[in-house]
């Protein structure tokens, strides 16, 4: 007799789905489809000859390491290289503020994993990164959506929000907020909100959570300082990842907090996969050896800059004017907002057919609203691509519009 598995799975995996968006993507894998959806970097920015050149050196004169198990908290050289690179950002800290991790997801695992017990609240953006919806959840975390507009989360309805959560005696642990060129919106969080958000955690004593994949990819305006930075009580975890300065398939990221948390961290991931890829911290060390970080990086972001400016132009070309956009000074992604009567992921099968996807925005609220919006990214199409599909998009959305 086969066994029935689901009669042993714990009550969280039992409440676990797929993605709504992982199964979306499986639906866009022919080639001749556009696909605006994913958020893949542009293989072009790739230092691909200086990885191979790492690689290889590092294969001759130091396989003994390279190959083995490392210790959980990171590559102690990596770990300094990474504080001494965010240091005139305003990013103090010793070796035991931070910890690499295998790719942000397990950084976002871990939050879940640390701080939340079922029923525990989250306080996220309305809309906010899926993956890190899916990580809070998978641990019985409840998710409180607040609104934003183009300076990022609203303060008032944070305040709000927390204000009721407080008197109904919910227990709040943390606000999750992407700072910079929010995914999947594209705003950034302006600096008075940013100090607002820290006097408020501190009124509730909460930590804040600052995911802050993006902030070198910025094309235009002024650097703002991280929540992170302007921290100094502890209360403020933030993340950052090479996924968008190197390449993704490291899966190396970096996780910053006060000693304490930082230590939790590591008993956590030491049951979860004992060390991060050593071989990828040496190429990220190296790498940073070379001082070619900042040379990669402005390159980066001439082509995203580039991307976003023709996407942002056909979007104003074939859009018609009932739909609004968002114009982001940095990142991957642009959010356009349709009339309230379109369903998003209804009118995706309509643009399957005209070869072109991008994803649903729906998934994207806490709250299960944002059916009338779609995700575009921009960071891996070609620029003929993004044209292309815009205008695709564009005629399906026509169709939709009512006279």
């Amino acid at each position: 007799m086969s066994i029935h598995s689901e009669e042993f799975y714990s009550v969280l995996a039992s409440q676990n789905k797929a993605s709504a968006v992982q199964e979306i993507l499986k639906l866009l894998q022919k080639p001749e489809i556009i696909s605006l959806a994913g958020g893949l970097p542009d293989p072009a920015t790739f230092p691909v000859e200086e990885i191979r050149e790492i690689v290889n050196h590092l294969l001759i004169t130091n396989s003994a390491q390279a190959l083995q198990y490392s210790a959980t908290q990171g590559l102690p050289g990596l770990r300094q290289s990474i504080l001494n690179y965010l240091s005139p950002e305003g990013i103090k800290g010793e070796l035991e503020n931070i910890i690499i991790s295998s790719g942000s997801q397990q950084g976002l695992d871990l939050v879940g994993k640390l701080f939340l017990d079922p029923g525990d609240v989250a306080i996220v953006e309305l809309p906010s990164y899926l993956a890190a919806l899916d990580a809070f959840c998978s641990y019985g975390g409840k998710l409180i959506g607040i609104s934003m507009d183009e300076d990022g989360m609203r303060i008032d309805h944070l305040q709000e929000k927390l204000t009721q959560l407080k008197d109904e005696n919910k227990k709040v642990k943390f606000i999750y907020t992407i700072s910079n060129f929010q995914n999947p919106a594209g705003v950034t969080l302006s600096l008075p909100r940013r100090q607002k958000i820290l006097e408020i955690a501190k009124r509730f004593n909460l930590f804040i959570i600052e995911d802050n994949p993006y902030e070198k990819l910025r094309f235009e305006g002024t650097s703002l300082p991280s929540i992170y930075s302007l921290d100094h009580e502890g209360r403020v975890i933030s993340l950052g990842t090479f996924s968008k300065i190197l390449c993704p398939g490291l899966r190396l990221a970096w996780m910053l907090g006060n000693k304490e948390v930082i230590y939790k961290f590591s008993l956590l991931k030491q049951a979860t996969d004992l060390c991060t890829n050593i071989l990828s911290q040496l190429i990220a060390y190296k790498y940073f050896q070379l001082g070619k970080f900042d040379e990669n990086i402005q390159s980066n972001i001439d082509i995203y800059r580039q991307k976003r400016d023709v996407m942002l132009a056909a979007l104003a070309e074939y859009f018609p004017p009932e739909v609004r956009w968002t114009k982001p000074q940095g990142g991957f992604f642009v959010m356009a907002t349709l009339p309230e009567y379109i369903d998003t992921q209804e009118m995706l099968i309509d643009a399957v057919k005209e070869k072109v996807a991008y994803v649903p925005g729906s998934p994207f609220f806490a709250d299960g609203q944002g059916k009338n919006t779609m995700r575009l990214s921009f960071c891996y199409p070609s620029q003929e691509d993004i044209k292309e599909g815009i205008k695709r998009i564009g005629k399906v959305i026509k169709k939709k519009i009512r006279g």
